[in-house]
């Protein structure tokens, strides 16, 4: 059964372990909104499934023999894929985290993750939200270059400022949309603005210069 909606969300494997590949397999196809469209075993099938199959959503580990999940989340971002990509992976470590939300992902998880919680976890990154644990929120934040630098908040306009502090609280276009009364297109040229005028790439960057600069709800 597909979502209130009536939307199936179409998602890609992406794992060198093919047990691994099995089990999110035999669990997700058992979801009504979900649909596994395809497999890889490492980032470069990964990224090629992805421009063939166009999924929604990918799965991607991180350590994989050959191209890894940052070169594919990278790759990814080169190509303008508009897949949403989910780590889902057993390492925490700040040198694995942080190139991997930098290169674009959307979400973060780890491979111990109860089996309804990323089905959540997919649902979430599907609507646009920017899904990050406690821990790697704050190995983003103690980094240098996370963003702009807090002059740079001056440059936005007000309803620039309600946008971003909704982005932070995780809220997809649609919700923001809702919520400004604002039509979604109008929120997309806001959100664009923001990043131009913060020199920020994606939604989590964002995100985070909001939290470093109180500008959070």
């Amino acid at each position: 059964m597909a979502d209130a909606a009536g939307e199936v969300i179409r998602v890609l494997l992406v794992d060198d372990h093919q047990v691994v590949r099995r089990g999110l397999r035999t669990f997700l196809e058992v979801q009504g909104d979900i649909e596994v469209v395809g497999e890889a075993a490492d980032g470069a099938e990964g990224v090629d499934r992805a421009e063939e199959l166009r999924p929604d959503v990918v799965l991607m580990d991180l350590r994989m023999p050959g191209a890894d999940g940052v070169e594919a989340l990278r790759k990814l971002r080169e190509l303008g894929n508009p897949a949403r990509v989910l780590v889902v992976t057993s390492f925490t470590e700040q040198r694995t985290v942080v190139p991997a939300l930098r290169a674009g992902a959307a979400g973060y998880v780890y491979k111990d993750i109860d089996p309804d919680a990323l089905a959540g976890a997919i649902r979430s990154v599907h609507a646009g939200h920017v899904l990050l644990q406690p821990e790697v929120a704050h190995a983003l934040l103690s980094q240098e270059g996370a963003g702009g630098g807090p002059g740079r908040g001056t440059s936005l306009t007000e309803r620039e400022r309600e946008v971003l502090a909704l982005i932070a609280d995780g809220r997809s276009n649609r919700e923001i949309a809702r919520h400004l009364v604002l039509s979604e297109k109008t929120v997309k040229t806001h959100v664009s603005n923001i990043l131009m005028k913060l020199d920020l790439a994606d939604r989590t960057q964002a995100a985070l210069w909001a939290v470093r600069h109180g500008m959070a709800g």
